[in-house]
């Protein structure tokens, strides 16, 4: 079906205390399966899906307007973050002998892009048939990166209810690149929270994990096998979570890197038996960040959309990425994009009914 384009209002852009329009397009296919993506951040602000009755809704958590996207606890809700998603210690790299620091923004250390990412950005967009692609350039010194970078965000829905989001990027110096899609799932429907969360049925095809202290990565790839992030085989998350540190996750895993699904890893499995409804992801990354929502704070402070309130634990993320901190981990795989090459990252989401 053709894609729609429409008004999501406005972004009053900082810099040149201009208000930018903000536009919305809407994916739909012939099941009843649509996706609605914003140029703010390239982000995902709805997911309708039906359930094993057909009843469709929406299991993306997100907000009804650009006031909930700019509020400063947004929790990079649908958003593509970059230029480097995830982690880097201390906020400092080093390429070829130089040092580059950049911002510090979650304490010591650099977190999705920095202050202002990716998600925080107007990008322009473009339909071509089927597909909405976003494109970016981040300036050379934007939150301490070195060299501009070009980003393209495709997004397209097919009949088979598969959600395909491709990203490149190219640049002019050498530079870390690891981007990724920050989606929050619940596929009871997105104001569910977390009673309806934990009876989700996780399965993930990771044999190893990066084990992190304060969230950073120590280097070290450990065998899931016998510990809580196990979940080769599906496990209910109120049966997982006990086990877990801080009762949550927030943690890297190894993808096996088994080609499975047009020329991609299979990375994991989401169900909800109540709705019968199941999320598969793919990807042709390394990794993938299983995160819990663990940082929502668990009073009232985060209204979502319909007028609901998003607490802890109310959706979960699968962040297809490379290993976090790889800039400074020289067992990591090579995050570093030179002049000339293509960062390439598919992510695919396929939504399916267990009746």
């Amino acid at each position: 079906m053709p894609i729609v384009e429409d008004s999501f209002g406005t972004f009053l852009d900082e810099e040149t205390k201009t208000s930018v329009p903000v536009r919305r397009f809407t994916l739909k296919n012939s099941k009843n399966v649509s996706v609605q993506i914003i140029n703010y951040g390239a982000t995902i602000t709805t997911i309708n899906i039906p359930d094993k009755n057909g009843t469709i809704a929406d299991i993306n958590l997100g907000f009804d307007d650009m006031k909930g996207y700019t509020l400063s606890g947004n929790p990079y809700f649908g958003a593509v973050v970059g230029r480097v998603a995830n982690r880097i210690k201390n906020a400092e790299f080093s390429i070829k002998g130089q040092t580059y620091k950049v911002t510090a923004n979650r304490g010591q250390n650099h977190l999705h892009g920095g202050l202002k990412g990716f998600d925080k950005k107007i990008w322009s967009a473009n339909v071509d048939g089927p597909k909405v692609t976003f494109s970016y350039v981040s300036k050379d010194g934007e939150e301490g990166y070195p060299g501009d970078l070009l980003v393209n965000a495709t997004y397209s829905l097919n009949e088979d209810n598969e959600l395909s989001l491709e990203m490149t990027a190219t640049c002019t110096k050498p530079t870390p690149v690891n981007l990724t899609n920050h989606a929050y799932f619940n596929l009871a429907g997105h104001d569910q929270g977390a009673s309806e969360f934990y009876n989700h049925e996780i399965k993930l095809n990771a044999d190893y994990y990066t084990p992190a202290v304060e969230t950073i990565p120590t280097g070290e790839i450990a065998a899931v096998k016998g510990t809580a992030f196990d979940l080769q085989s599906p496990k209910v998350i109120k049966d997982v979570f006990p086990l877990t540190p801080e009762n949550g996750y927030d943690n890297n895993f190894c993808v096996i890197q088994t080609k499975a699904k047009n020329n991609l890893f299979f990375v994991g499995r989401a169900a909800h038996s109540k709705s019968g409804r199941v999320m598969e992801v793919f990807t042709d990354q390394p990794g993938v960040q299983f995160y819990t929502a663990n940082f929502i704070p668990e009073d009232n402070s985060l209204p979502g959309k319909g007028g609901c309130f998003y607490k802890k634990h109310g959706g979960f993320c699968l962040e297809t990425q490379n290993y976090p901190n790889a800039v400074n981990t020289e067992n990591f795989p090579d995050s570093v994009l030179l002049p000339g090459q293509i960062y390439k990252h598919t992510a695919l989401y396929k939504f399916s009914v267990d009746k």
